[in-house]
């Protein structure tokens, strides 16, 4: 009998192995590291290897705070990375996005949830707001490379700054699902005008202005304390701990004045890219949070397929499965098409950068978060679904992606 203290660790470095040599192996394949991951977990949990049951459902408030910590150390990676600075004209594409296409897609999606799926109102429009965000932790294969590479084209940039933007920026429909889950609790009715202000002033006005001023002084502060005057400064380190520091710093301090915490983590990482643009020590913050969040990223895919194998869809009904590939091939690319018109850009862009709307890790957050502060009566149609999409995104982008950038990589040489 294997002592389980040694079991972990065999398990533990195992998967640290895998995190480090799978990107490389799977370079010159078309197989994204989160198809395999989820794979792998379904094969562990599927032969009885691994007797813990990892069904979300069990453990929302866990896998909370699990994927909450994968997106925001992903957010301070892609914030990082951008080499192109933020303005009304540079990120064109991504006003259109955020602006257009996200409402689009929650308000498509929450009307399937509703006359299709027959959801409560509020539990329909909790899955439109957990299911438009494009994630910006399971994307890496679509976005700019690492900075100073030169790897930003158009369509890389807009998938990037989309996915670093809308995480936070769908929270307020997330809330506002909890104020007519509140309303339909109570009365069975509409929210009142009160609610409504309520939720505008506070959830819209106040929680965003919060998440993007703390995100900019804190990304300010830190950019002065790495890249300013003195022999005493962070750059001087060479260490990448850095951006797990101030990935934390930016969250925390948003969340305590109540603000988002996802905003304020990558618009500090923009502020903070923007105090140096041009430092190599950029290469090493972005480097060392990409590595802890491809081995979070790894732990929650591979739970992700043994919850696949142990009963995750097991009240997955046809109507929920036509609904999810909707999600996936009608709903996201029709609102990103219908954003660009006019952008100037070519239909191979518009199409590509419509296409690849991620689902990921960032909607298993928002269904954990709205069922953890909502009243809702059952969360077991809503993970399934969710399940569902994340499933179909991860396995048809993934096999896409790397095609598709190759594509856009010939078409402007």
């Amino acid at each position: 009998m294997i002592d389980p203290y040694i079991a972990f660790l065999l398990g533990l470095g195992v998967i640290v192995l895998l995190v480090a040599w799978l990107p490389f192996a799977l370079k010159a394949l078309p197989f994204s590291l989160s198809v395999v991951c989820v794979g792998l977990g379904a094969g562990l949990f599927g032969l009885g290897w691994l007797e813990f049951d990892p069904d979300p459902r069990t453990y929302d408030t866990v896998v909370e705070k699990l994927c909450e910590a994968v997106v925001i150390i992903s957010l301070m990676g892609a914030g990082l990375k951008i080499d192109r600075k933020i303005g009304l004209r540079s990120w064109a594409t991504t006003w259109r996005l955020l602006g257009i296409a996200m409402p689009l897609t929650i308000l498509a999606i929450t009307l399937a949830g509703f006359y299709a799926l027959g959801l409560p109102l509020a539990m329909a429009l909790l899955l439109g707001a957990a299911l438009a965000p494009t994630d910006p932790v399971l994307a890496s294969e679509v976005q700019v490379g690492k900075p100073r590479s030169g790897k930003e084209d158009e369509v890389r940039l807009a998938l990037t700054s989309e996915a670093g933007l809308n995480d936070g920026l769908s929270f307020p429909f997330v809330h506002l699902a909890l104020v007519f889950g509140v309303a339909a609790g109570a009365s069975g009715a509409w929210p009142s005008l009160f609610m409504f202000g309520e939720w505008m002033l506070r959830d819209v006005v106040w929680r965003i202005g919060a998440g993007v001023g703390i995100g900019w002084l804190v990304g300010r502060g830190l950019g002065w304390l790495t890249f300013g005057r003195g022999d005493a400064k962070l750059s001087g380190t060479g260490d990448g701990l850095v951006a797990i520091g101030a990935t934390f710093v930016a969250y925390a301090i948003a969340e305590i004045c109540h603000g988002y915490g996802f905003l304020a983590v990558f618009v500090a990482a923009l502020a903070l890219r923007n105090a140096e643009r041009n430092h190599k020590y950029h290469e090493a913050l972005h480097d060392f949070s990409e590595q802890v969040e491809r081995l979070l990223m790894l732990l929650v895919l591979v739970l992700f397929g043994g919850a696949i194998t142990t009963g995750l869809f097991a009240s997955v009904t046809w109507n929920d499965f036509f609904v999810a590939l909707a999600v996936v091939f009608l709903i996201r690319p029709a609102a990103g098409w219908i954003s660009l018109l006019g952008s100037g850009h070519s239909a191979k862009e518009r199409g590509l950068i419509s296409f690849f709307g991620i689902r990921g890790i960032g909607s298993f957050y928002y269904i954990a978060y709205g069922v953890n502060h909502g009243q809702f009566s059952s969360s077991e149609r809503l993970w399934a679904i969710t399940g569902l999409v994340v499933l179909i995104s991860i396995v048809v982008h993934g096999i896409s992606a790397t095609p598709a950038m190759r594509l856009i990589d010939r078409a402007q040489k």
